[in-house]
């Protein structure tokens, strides 16, 4: 165990100090314990509407007391309610397509994979046409709209995944259009299903390929039906019943009871040219039931008050959920307790917090936020992100912390969005001070940085900046990038989002704390001066905060 800070280590290895002001210094025993207690079966695996999430609530908020914050939530509390709708799909009564040569049933998880995030009591689609809409993309600053003004009001869109030049051979036109092999917000489902809800669809499906989604179909079935969403006005309701995804083969013979060759489409649907194709006489009929609850769940926010712009504040955030009880793994555990996913980050948020309560006060308020359902879809940043606190745009910078190597010292630090924002700028910087170098994601068509709570203020116009121990395999200082690609591999393979997601005696916290360090003293400098971190040239969220 590393039981002396990174910062340390890294002034030596600095040529220069930055001002004291600016200097975060985590400390690893104290991470450990925050870890190994939120992680404990006490805390249930702090499920959203649980009797664990109420143990981790008092638990956060005595934390940040006892450090000397003062409550950021709405009216002065600790905490914002975050009303959620949690549903769960029955035994469907109907689940088919109809074709030309007549009916085609489909199962639930094997042939497709749908859930729903309306209220209702059953998801019913009757008879709805089926149309190819491509990547479904409408991107104006990159002259691209897949839709060409077709009407989908009352169908069900079928999209492939990913973004249009994902799979594009050199000399292609549409080749690097978009991110090339990085992902844009346009290549995830996310994006989707909200651009089909925006055009009256009442059923969104996603061709399912692994590469470009990422994942195999094993991870799309795994939620086993749920779904959630904050909760909304009716006038505010998805118009999309059913969404989800086609198992490729499934999708395959579903377009060839049309008459289609999907293989040729998908060819076709890379082209600017592309128009929306109907499964000509194809047509989708559900009738599931749903049990609908609203399950209120809370963020945690806690803030440093600025000394000279209190109305401005840099937000440092990581979410306090993970998933709960499940079923019992080979050693008998049942709690899916995310040790590292995210108990590590809420470490991480609350060293920082001590160290920077330690120092000078802040010219810029600095606000500290435990995130809810995250694991749901994001959803307690996207709420506050509806229901701020601290207006947008007085929200300087969004530092988030989700996952974090626990296999030592390293040599670089993982950056996710390269070429979003100036932050990472500061970050190369910064990671200079500590002697080491930035090194891009590994596997950017994840598309890691639309999966984690800064993503929600991304979408406001607030410049953010992740780290996620997951996104590359860093360059460990014992035995370098394959010894960090076998920690991903093994916490990947074996135990993200599973059981033994649990403190271990081999976590070496060298490499989180020198993350935390950097992530630290980056919002420490924010804090401390003027500067306000601005967007680049091609980013999809320049336009947002000029705006």
């Amino acid at each position: 165990m590393i039981r002396t800070s990174a910062r340390a280590l890294a002034l030596l290895l600095a040529s220069t100090a930055l001002p004291a002001t600016a200097q975060i210094a985590a400390d690893s025993t104290r991470i450990e314990q925050t870890v190994r207690t939120l992680a404990s079966d006490s805390f249930e695996g702090r499920a959203p509407g649980t009797r664990g999430e109420d143990r981790t609530l008092g638990y956060l908020v005595a934390r940040f007391e006892a450090l000397g914050l003062e409550p950021a939530g709405p009216d002065g509390q600790w905490l914002q309610k975050v009303p959620l709708l949690h549903t769960r799909l029955g035994t469907p009564a109907t689940l088919r397509f109809d074709g030309p040569k007549g009916a085609m049933p489909v199962e639930q998880a094997r042939d497709l994979y749908v859930s729903t995030i309306r209220p209702d009591a059953a998801a019913r689609i009757a008879g709805a046409p089926v149309v190819f809409v491509g990547y479904g993309v409408t991107a104006p600053e990159r002259q691209w709209d897949d839709f060409k003004g077709v009407d989908l009001k009352g169908k069900v869109a079928v999209f492939l995944v990913n973004d249009p030049d994902f799979s594009a051979g050199k000399g292609e036109p549409v080749a690097a259009k978009f991110g090339g092999r990085t992902m844009t917000y346009y290549g995830r489902w996310t994006y989707k299903f909200e651009e089909a809800a925006r055009r009256g669809a009442v059923g969104a499906l996603i061709v399912h390929d692994t590469p470009g989604a990422g994942y195999g179909w094993n991870v799309v079935v795994s939620s086993g039906g749920e779904n959630y969403d904050i909760v909304r006005k009716p006038e505010d309701l998805t118009s999309v019943a059913l969404q989800g995804w086609l198992e490729g083969g499934a999708a395959t013979r579903l377009f060839a009871a049309a008459g289609l060759d999907l293989a040729k489409l998908r060819v076709e649907a890379r082209k600017a040219s592309f128009r929306p194709v109907p499964l000509a006489g194809v047509r989708f009929t559900a009738d599931v039931p749903v049990t609908a609850e609203q399950v209120d769940s809370y963020n945690v926010l806690a803030k440093i008050p600025g000394s000279e712009r209190p109305d401005e504040a840099v937000m440092f955030g990581a979410h306090w959920d993970a998933y709960g009880v499940g079923k019992p793994d080979a050693k008998g555990r049942i709690y899916r307790a995310g040790a590292n996913d995210d108990a590590l980050g809420i470490a991480g948020l609350l060293e920082i917090a001590r160290s920077m309560k330690a120092g000078p006060v802040p010219k810029r308020s600095v606000v500290f936020v435990a995130w809810t359902a995250e694991e749901r879809g994001l959803l307690g940043s996207l709420y506050y992100t509806q229901h701020p606190v601290v207006p947008m745009a007085k929200t300087v910078a969004n530092l988030t912390l989700d996952i974090l190597q626990t296999a030592g010292l390293a040599n670089d630090v993982v950056l996710v969005g390269k070429g979003q924002n100036t932050l990472e700028d500061d970050m190369a910087r910064v990671a200079a001070t500590q002697g080491r170098r930035v090194t891009p994601e590994g596997l950017p068509e994840r598309g890691l940085f639309y999966r984690a709570d800064h993503f929600s203020f991304a979408k406001q116009g607030v410049p953010t900046l992740l780290l996620m121990g997951i996104a590359g395999a860093s360059d460990l200082k014992q035995g370098g990038v394959a010894a960090g690609q076998a920690w991903i591999d093994a916490y990947t393979g074996q135990c993200y989002h599973q059981a033994c997601d649990a403190w271990g005696p081999d976590w070496n916290l060298g490499g989180a704390v020198q993350d935390i360090d950097l992530l630290g003293t980056i919002g420490a400098e924010l804090a401390n001066g003027s500067a306000w971190p601005t967007w680049k040239a091609g980013s999809e969220f320049k336009a947002v905060r000029e705006r």
